[in-house]
């Protein structure tokens, strides 16, 4: 049987890294979701379907299997059986995939097939509605949150690294703006799930987090095996 993490939690709040280091250490698969996302994006754009037509998108999402896997460590992407890892990046698929993922059956095909990769490996699955809707039977569920000051500052930080110019007020306000669109969007909105454990991030370092996390596993499979 598979085993199941989700973490959940609003934007900044350091779900991704969180995520990444965790399956690393655990020797889980990390599902990038934003990446099946871009593969369904090369998908139309090879097929040359119009962002427009939510009829052709639909019938498309029929014709494309997606799924993930490691290979010497390396997170590789395939679409229809092929490894698409060199070709999603680029800014043509971002900006398809930033239209398309905004259609009702491009998410439900996405799930399912999020779905089925949980079902045959070990996963570690982050976003806004893993432990509510993707996994509500994920083994342990984390809501992963952090005061907007803090998320903000760690968001300004990274740009910074970067070499960009930024605001950190603007970056504070534009972080409220996102929790507010994420917790009242219509489909799937962001929120803890009943059964998720609630960790704050604010004071607590990657390595803490991580640690924290592997205790809850170790309790549940003491549990499982009583």
């Amino acid at each position: 049987m598979s085993f199941n993490i989700a973490i959940d939690g609003p934007a900044g709040a350091g779900k991704s890294t969180i995520a990444k280091e965790l399956a690393k250490e655990l020797g889980f698969i990390y599902v990038d979701t934003g990446a099946m996302y871009r593969a369904m994006a090369l998908y139309f754009i090879k097929n040359k379907i119009d962002n427009k037509n939510e009829e052709e998108i639909a019938r498309a999402c029929k014709c494309v299997d997606i799924t993930i896997r490691y290979e010497n460590g390396e997170q590789q992407v395939f679409l229809n059986g092929e490894n698409v890892n060199g070709s999603i990046r680029n800014e043509e698929v971002g900006n398809m995939a930033s239209v398309t993922s905004g259609y009702s059956q491009v998410r439900t095909k996405l799930v399912e097939l999020q779905q089925q990769l949980a079902k045959t490996e070990n996963v570690v699955m982050d976003g806004r509605d893993i432990g509510t809707v993707v996994l509500p039977n994920a083994q342990i569920k984390i809501y992963l949150t952090a005061s907007v000051e803090t998320r903000a500052k760690r968001r300004y930080e990274e740009l910074r690294e970067k070499g960009q110019d930024c605001d950190l007020k603007q970056i504070e306000e534009d972080i409220e703006k996102r929790d507010y669109q994420d917790i009242h969007r219509e489909n799937s909105p962001l929120k803890q799930a009943e059964d998720a454990v609630l960790i704050d991030s604010s004071h607590l370092s990657i390595e803490e987090v991580v640690g924290e996390i592997k205790k809850m596993i170790r309790i549940s499979a003491k549990d499982e095996r009583r």
